[in-house]
Order: C-alpha cells, then structure tokens, then sequence
C-alpha cells in the first residue's frame, strides 16, 4: 500500500484543522456582511423617512396650532338710546338703520373710558385706541342689540375681538420692530396691550369660531373660520361616496367575474389604469366643460365639486376593487359552484363578502384623496369668498355656492397679512385630522368585516 493513501482513523497532519459547518468560509462571511449593509441601509433610510415626518409634524403643529386662540378685549359699552333708537320703539326694523359707523364712536369712547378707570396712561387718543379692536367689533355690537333691543339704554359689557395685530403681538408673531413700519398700529399701542392684560381686561381663549365660523374678508383675518369650508367638503364627500362607491363596485365586479376576455375589455381595464394616473387638474376641466358649460349646473357648488371628485375617486375604487376580488381563493367559486350555486351567488354571496375589507379600504383611500384634492376646485371655482353658513336644507347645501378645505386653506396662504398664513397652518391641522378619522373608519372596518379562509 502507497504511504500517501489515508487509513481510517490516521491522525490528522500538524496545522490542518477538519473543516466545520458551524465555521462560516470566506464566501459566507460576504454573504453575511453584504445582508448586513443592507439591515443598515434599510435603518438609515427609515430614520430619514421618520425625521422628514417629525420636521413637517412639528412645522405643521408649530405654526397652526395658535390658531386655535384668539384674543378678546372685555369692554363696557353705553348703548346710548338717542344714538341707537331715537323713536324709543325698540323697533329691530327701526333700528336697523343705524349702520355700524353709528356704533363706533360709543365703543371708541367706551374703550377710551375704560382705559381711564384703569389708570393706564396714554397719549394715544380715542379714535386711535379704537384700532386695538377688530373693524368687525362695531358690527359684533350692532348684531347683538339687534336681537336683543332691550339692551339699549343700558351699559353691556362685551367680549370684541382684538385686531390681529394685538393678537399677534401676543402670540409672537408681532413685535415692537415690525411695528415701527405698520400704518395700523405703533409701539405706544402695544404699552396699552401689556396694561390692560395686567388688568384682566384683555385675554387670548380658545377660538371656537375658527372651527365653526366662515372666511372673512381681507382686512378682518381676526375673524375667519373654517366652519362654512367644512360642510362644502362634508357634502362633496356624501357626492363622492352615493356615486363613486356603487358604481366602481358594480364595475369592477362586472370586469372581474362577468366579462369577457376580449380586446374590448384590454381596452377598457388599460384605460382605467390611465385615468388613475391622470392629473386630477385635468378632471377639473372635463368638470368645468362637461358640468357647468354644457349641464348648465350651478358653478361653486359641492354638488359639482362632488361629482368631479367622483370622476377622478372612480379608477381608484375600481382598481382596489378588482385585487380584492382577485385575492379571494378561487376555490372559494369553485367550491360554491360545485354544491349548485349559480354564477351570480357565488360572486354575492361568497366572494364579495371576503373581498369587503379591501373594498372598503379602497373606497377609504378614495375618499381621503378626494378630500385633499385642491386642483379641480379651483377650476370649478369653489374658491368664493362664503361668508355665512348656507340656508337650511339639503337641496341648498348641495346647490348654493360654497368652499372646501383644501381650497379655502389655498385662499389664506396666498394671502398678504401674516394671520391667514397662521389660519392655513390651523387648516391644515384640522384637514390632517378629518384624514386621520377616515384612515381609522377604514381600519376599523377592515378589521370588522375581515374573515379567515
């Protein structure tokens, strides 16, 4: 026998370890490194993800939440009889004729009063002390005496807003410096301000009529809210959900299960996946020609800012529609189809119901992009300066002219005063919200009609 031919059991050379499975080669040791970079590329992509989220969260939060707070003056105000009701009817009609200019000369003088009782010392006149109000306080009066004409001839203690420069100058938005170049107010006001919050005359509360109230006009930014552009979008959304839910369902339902596979059906799936692509600006001009010039409907109202969200909303729901349908097992048909169930109970009955979660996601998703969607509505021209709630009624709501979120938030930021920028970042705050409650809904639904096969 040759020596170098091994026996069983022969020792092992000097410096030749046996080769083991739990000892990783050179080539593993790349594999692992390599899955390694990558865990850590996928951690670093991640972490820039969630700090790009944290700065827009912050940003968004920051600059809208004061917003929410706005400041009132507490004035005392003679409701002079000779000046307000010189028949002494207490007639509203009667009264009615006296126009705001009548009641600014009593709050001017009342404000200039009050400033005295306290002790603040100034040498800014009545007249001036004035502008420390909104231009909209002689109006909040008059309303008030209006439906209360009782209160003529007594002295009424009212909460009027303060313009929004003493409210910015409160919230940090303005400051002594930036005055010195503003026609509205000076320095010397802004002593006054500091006086009379150390009075308890003047104080910054929660804003209710942000949320409830309508837009304002250019010079009262004090006064807008986003109330009235709430329900334009809550009626758009109705539009979007009656038409768009029914119809991208039945249609998907027929292209799924029904249709024919042919050139024809080709043509219609690979343009529905087009239209879901297309510019929604685009769908505000097919609205614009197809709605308004040619159907001859209302411009500015939700009925026709809902049905052009349906338009663009559609491919979605169709397209989610359709991978519900398509993840169901098919031995779920063919399971209903072999104890005798027609084509039709199979899809209804059977396949419909455990494709629901899906549908209702997508129906979900739908909707939360209608509901952001700004572009067709400029178009159609819901952008209008709405300035009161509309009349009670359904067929008014869908029909009179009217704003959304989205497009009123677009009309305060291209605005010049710094306060409507401010309101666009609480608009913003309370658009994110509306999102965060349909994206809970569809979960929560998801979760509802979920099965197991």
């Amino acid at each position: 026998m040759s020596d170098a031919t091994a026996t069983p059991g022969a020792a092992t050379p000097r410096g030749h370890q046996p080769a083991s499975l739990l000892t990783p080669d050179a080539r593993t040791k790349r594999r692992n490194a390599a899955e390694g970079r990558f865990k850590l590329y996928g951690i670093i992509a991640l972490g820039i993800g969630l700090i790009f989220l944290v700065s827009l969260l912050w940003a968004i939060i920051s600059n809208g939440t004061s917003a929410f707070t706005q400041t009132f003056i507490t004035v005392d105000v003679p409701l002079v009889e000779a000046e307000l009701d010189e028949t002494g009817n207490r007639d509203p009609a009667e009264m009615a004729k006296v126009s705001t200019f009548g009641y600014k000369p009593l709050i001017a003088a009342a404000l200039e009063r009050q400033i005295d009782e306290i002790g603040i010392e100034t040498e800014i006149d009545g007249k001036d002390l004035a502008d420390l109000l909104s231009s909209s306080a002689p109006a909040q009066v008059r309303d008030q005496v209006l439906a209360n004409p009782d209160l003529v001839g007594q002295t009424v203690e009212f909460r009027l807003l303060a313009s929004s420069r003493v409210d910015g100058y409160l919230k940090g938005r303005v400051t002594r410096e930036s005055l010195a170049r503003d026609k509205n107010l000076s320095p010397e006001h802004l002593d006054v301000v500091d006086k009379l919050r150390a009075a308890d005359a003047l104080e910054k509360t929660f804003n209710w009529d942000f949320i409830f109230g309508a837009d304002a006009s250019e010079s009262r930014p004090e006064q807008a809210g986003i109330g009235v552009s709430m329900i334009g979008s809550f009626f758009m959304m109705l539009v979007v959900l009656f038409l768009a839910l029914p119809i991208g369902v039945a249609a998907s339902i027929y292209l799924e299960e029904f249709a024919p596979k042919n050139r024809f059906t080709d043509f219609i799936e690979v343009n529905i996946s087009n239209l879901a692509a297309v510019p929604s600006i685009v769908f505000g001009i097919l609205g614009l020609a197809v709605f308004i010039q040619f159907a001859h409907l209302p411009q500015s109202a939700p009925l026709v800012g809902g049905l052009v969200l349906t338009l663009m909303t559609l491919p979605t729901i169709i397209i989610s529609t359709r991978a519900s349908l398509k993840a169901v097992p098919p031995s779920i048909r063919d399971a209903a189809l072999g104890v005798g169930a027609s084509k039709m109970q199979s899809v209804f009955h059977h396949v419909l119901p455990l494709a629901m979660p899906g549908i209702l996601t997508g129906t979900i998703i739908g909707l939360a992009q209608a509901l952001g969607e700004t572009a067709p509505l400029l178009l159609i021209g819901m952008v209008g300066f709405i300035a009161s709630n509309p009349p009670d009624g359904l067929a008014s709501g869908f029909l009179d002219p009217n704003s959304a979120m989205p497009a009123q938030i677009y009309e305060w930021a291209k605005r010049a005063d710094p306060a409507y920028y401010e309101r666009a970042w609480g608009g913003i705050i309370i658009l994110l919200l509306f999102l965060m409650t349909m994206n809970i809904i569809a979960i929560i639904l998801r979760r509802r009609f979920e099965r197991r096969w």
